[in-house]
């Protein structure tokens, strides 16, 4: 496996648990909106991997 499909195995296990902790944390304000920022924050680190590179030649 190379290093970036590693990465993107690590990200998407961040995203299975982040939406555990929304579903566990209903009922709950501050766990709720601490569970929504984690998932936000995993996905703006995955960007990267979705957005092509553009040549800078």
């Amino acid at each position: 496996m190379s290093n970036n499909s590693i990465n993107l195995l690590g990200w998407i296990m961040f995203l299975i648990s982040a939406i555990g902790f929304i579903i566990t944390s209903i009922g709950s304000f501050w766990a709720m909106f601490a569970s929504i920022f984690f998932l936000i924050g995993c996905i703006v680190f995955l960007i990267p991997f979705f957005r092509k590179d553009k040549d800078i030649n």
